[in-house]
């Protein structure tokens, strides 16, 4: 591969592009510069994308442009087909792209050394870089299969709940260290069985550690594919001797094992054990609805007569409502009781949805001013004061076994105490389904609970008309 590196603008037009991901990062911190930290992430991208295109010269422009503009079209109408409701599914979609692309780049120089110009003296590749291809390759191929489980459980196409394997942690030990005395060997001889069982090795071990992850965890997971996709660009960038691919893959790996530290602590899981798999899969004992206790059944003017007369209401939003795309009826249910004098606060759980930040993403859509919005622990003490806790399609992050029952998948995870409001209104399609964790609700069959069965939307609609009478 020919590099005109020798060029002190190309390391200069890098280091404004890093600094451009460092701005894009800090931006992304606060819903209210999310916007320009976007600006700043597409900036950088730009100066990076162009300086390598024009320092690489193994491609003609013609054939970069075609490439390019295939790729750019797919992205375009993937990106504009997809629901908000789908984008955690295209976002682990997009991680799993990330891995495959590690993966080739990794076997393209092991078959071809040549073309990357990291052949040593002897016509062997050098140690140093088969080190890089053998970090390279392994952590594409768990970022890789890892994303696609991710994938198929966001999707539906596997269920929630965890599916343990006997002996699961033993299993993953064993090809842990297999990949690392492999790579190790790999130093010392290249032969192609030792590449490529690294390969198949890294390829089993993210199935593995993702596919014992229950659904309520799914966003912590979604958080660390995050991470790992970053560690597989920068050990691309070795590989390609890129330095805008190191820097960002850096920058992404280390931000993403940051937030998922940051999650792991919000929901009191160890962070170890995201990285070994597997938490959250404790055997439920309350995995069906208990329907035949007794509950309130409410309708939407019942709903809009109470929160009238209260002085305080705080929404808690959840991935119903993100299905049912009701965000912005929600935000006119808001503007109304406003007018009459009731003060509405939003509360949103660092795992509400099925990725960091899903809710907020949709409220900011909707709209929703960022001062009503409120993380768990800034507003949690707040509902034994409340009039209204209104739940629009969240069920675990306000289900009280993850406080009382130890043989929940849920247990130990904070949730929002909607139990101590005065009144409960609480949205969900029928009483027959359970959360994402597959865990029954006790919140459902309190006295102060008024159940609104209907699709979240219909009835923040009809809620709105009922107010405005």
């Amino acid at each position: 591969m020919e590099h005109v590196a020798q060029n002190p603008w190309v390391g200069l037009a890098y280091l404004i592009a890093g600094v451009c991901f460092i701005l894009a990062l800090r931006g992304l911190s606060s819903p209210s510069t999310s916007q320009r930290g976007n600006r700043y992430g597409m900036i950088g991208m730009a100066i990076a994308v162009g300086t390598t295109l024009f320092t690489h010269l193994n491609a003609t422009v013609p054939e970069i442009l075609i490439a390019v503009g295939i790729g750019g079209v797919i992205g375009v109408v993937t990106a504009r087909r997809i629901a908000m409701t789908d984008m955690p599914q295209l976002v682990a979609a997009f991680h799993s792209l990330v891995g495959l692309a590690a993966v080739l780049v990794a076997s393209a120089a092991f078959l071809n050394p040549s073309a990357f110009g990291i052949l040593g003296a002897g016509g062997e590749i050098e140690p140093v870089s088969r080190i890089e291809m053998g970090l390279g390759v392994a952590i594409g191929a768990i970022t890789f299969s890892g994303s696609v489980i991710a994938f198929l459980k966001l999707n539906g196409n596997m269920g929630g709940k965890p599916i343990m394997l006997p002996g699961r942690h033993v299993i993953n030990l064993g090809l842990l260290a297999g990949i690392v005395a492999l790579t190790a060997y790999f130093t010392q001889d290249q032969s192609s069985w030792v590449f490529w069982s690294i390969t198949v090795l890294a390829f089993a071990i993210g199935f593995l550690l993702i596919i014992p992850i229950g659904g309520a965890d799914m966003p912590v997971v979604v958080s660390m594919l995050n991470s790992y996709s970053g560690w597989a660009a920068a050990a691309m960038g070795f590989t390609l001797h890129n330095t805008a691919m190191i820097i960002t893959g850096a920058l992404v790996g280390s931000s993403g094992a940051i937030l998922s530290y940051i999650m792991c602590k919000a929901m009191n899981r160890s962070f170890i054990s995201v990285i070994a798999g597997g938490f959250g899969a404790v055997a439920s004992s309350g995995a069906e609805a208990k329907t035949d206790r007794p509950w309130k059944r409410g309708s939407a003017e019942d709903a809009a007569y109470m929160m009238k007369q209260a002085d305080s209401v705080i929404i808690v939003p959840g991935y119903g409502m993100a299905v049912a795309q009701a965000q912005h009826a929600l935000r006119e249910m808001a503007d109304a009781l406003k007018k009459e004098g009731v003060k509405v606060k939003y509360a949103i759980h660092p795992v509400a949805g099925r990725m960091p930040g899903h809710m907020n993403v949709l409220l900011a859509e909707a709209n929703v001013p960022y001062d009503e919005v409120f993380e768990l622990e800034d507003i949690n003490s707040e509902f034994a004061q409340t009039d209204v806790a209104f739940i629009i399609g969240a069920n675990d992050v306000v289900n009280p076994a993850a406080k009382t029952d130890k043989s929940s998948p849920i247990y130990g995870m904070p949730v929002f105490d909607v139990d101590k409001a005065k009144t409960v209104l609480f949205i969900k399609r029928s009483m027959g389904g359970v959360g994402y964790a597959g865990v029954d609700n006790d919140v459902f069959y309190m006295d102060q609970t008024m159940m609104l069965l209907a699709d979240a939307k219909k009835m923040v609609d009809d809620i709105v008309k009922a107010l405005a009478h």
